[in-house]
């Protein structure tokens, strides 16, 4: 056994099983065609060794980092130019991930964190693009071209601190302002009471709001990510805004024993205690909204106000027709099968129910969202959790001043949901706005409406 440092090159191809499935014969012979005349011989131009392949990809060692970044890089660009002719559904594309770390050598196989690293940051790489580690990047920027975009910290598997990811791409990417809020952003964590640890930040002055869990959130992430960045921008510009990544998701513990209501409302228990909070608005969106409910009547004196956007109280199998549990076992398979995939058939089931509005590059933002922020499993488990919530007869409870806004043609939760949350509690105010976005995104005559309807609200009750 021998262990030395070594930059490690993970790469696979994307969609591997339903390429074969369309065309085994014709794949296996581009593929062999690929390997024989670009793959391996620009492995062995930049001094690298392939340790081994699977079936849809391999591992490569090579003793520097830039030769492994540009032999990588080569790789892409070239593959590109190769299957430019193909049809786009059966275009052979590989996801390619760098590492420098300590590696353990046995057996003519590798293994180690550095082997770990590069394998999950291949997993979170675009069809056709590179993702490296931080210390891969210092060590090779400004020598070589293309462009990395910084993708923030990132949990990976197997490691119990985030790194920091940057993604090569073939073109510059649109400039992205990052309002300048979002420098002054810590990111700290918070204890929950199983001894899971929560990513939480809070950014702003004035009155303090806490957001309730929502799906797919990154504390980092989603100040560049036009889905959540308006949001941000609006927010922390008049209040302090205090996040948090639920478990399972962003920063905060990926490989958790527990995803349940109780466990939720314990994380958020913790970030408040963290935080230092002791009176604050709730905002929920989404399936925050049965979190914000649970909170506030588990700790009414903390709470001044409630403001819920797109939320629910029952989730789609508690709502008990057929049309909500036949798309809630749809949801699952497509979790289950294509989440985070560029497939169009996955990407056009989620962004019709989620944002159905926007346009080609914020479909892209939604996936690229879908990919950092959480897992498959964990989405699923999720997704799952919120299904069966019920919190219907807790809501008839409350007796803080609540404020329900909707979008009347929200698909992920209708606008009948919205006004049951009213209904169901005393004295709620209800505002339905045009539109049909699920998310709160920038540009549109509902997100304005939400904001200045949500932050007149949290001040008159601060």
């Amino acid at each position: 056994m021998e262990r030395r440092l070594a930059a490690i090159l993970a790469a696979d191809m994307v969609g591997y099983s339903r390429l074969m499935e369309a065309d085994e014969e014709a794949i296996l012979v581009r593929q062999k065609r690929h390997r024989v005349e670009l793959i391996d011989p620009e492995i062995a131009r930049n001094r690298g060794r392939i340790v081994k392949t699977t079936g849809d990809g391999m591992l490569a060692e090579f003793a520097s980092a830039q030769d492994a970044v540009r032999c990588a890089i080569d790789i892409q660009e070239n593959m590109q130019r190769r299957e430019a002719d193909s049809d786009p559904d059966h275009r052979i594309q590989y996801r390619v991930g760098v590492n420098i770390g300590d590696v353990i050598f046995e057996d003519g196989d590798i293994f180690g964190d550095g082997v770990n690293v590069a394998a999950r940051l291949e997993a979170l790489a675009e069809p056709g693009s590179v993702c490296i580690s931080d210390i891969v990047h210092q060590t090779v920027l400004d020598r070589l071209g293309g462009y990395f975009r910084d993708m923030g910290q990132q949990r990976v598997k197997n490691l119990s601190r985030p790194i920091r990811v940057w993604q090569w791409q073939s073109e510059a990417p649109a400039t992205v302002d990052i309002h300048d809020t979002a420098h002054s952003q810590r990111v700290r964590y918070a204890t929950s009471a199983d001894g899971v640890q929560i990513a939480w930040a809070d950014v702003g002055r004035g009155v303090p709001v806490l957001k309730a869990p929502n799906w797919m959130t990154h504390l980092e992430y989603e100040w560049g990510n036009p889905m959540w960045s308006g949001f941000l921008e609006r927010f922390t510009d008049e209040v302090r805004l205090v996040r948090f990544d639920q478990r399972g998701n962003g920063l905060s513990d990926w490989e958790v024993p527990e995803i349940s209501e109780a466990a939720m409302l314990a994380d958020m228990e913790a970030v408040v205690a963290a935080a230092g909070l002791e009176r604050f608005a709730l905002f929920g969106a989404s399936q925050g909204a049965g979190f914000s409910v649970r909170y506030a009547l588990a700790h009414p004196d903390q709470v001044s106000c409630i403001v819920i956007w797109g939320g629910y109280v029952r989730g789609r199998l508690a709502r008990k027709t057929q049309e909500q549990t036949m798309l809630y076992e749809t949801a699952c398979r497509m979790i289950r099968d294509g989440w985070g995939a560029t497939n169009p058939i996955f990407r056009q089931f989620f962004t019709s129910s989620f944002a159905p509005e926007v346009g080609p590059d914020l479909q892209k933002a939604f996936d690229e969202l879908q990919r950092v922020s959480v897992s498959p499993d964990n989405a699923l488990r999720i997704f799952e959790m919120n299904g069966l919530m019920d919190v219907s007869e807790d809501a008839k409870k409350l007796t803080v001043p609540v404020l329900v806004l909707h979008a009347v043609g929200d698909r992920v939760a209708p606008a009948s949901e919205g006004r049951l949350i009213a209904r169901l509690i005393d004295g709620a105010e209800y505002v339905e706005l045009p539109g049909e976005n699920h998310f709160i995104v920038e540009g549109t005559p509902t997100f304005d409406s939400m904001c200045d309807e949500a932050l007149a609200f949290i001040a008159k009750h601060s």
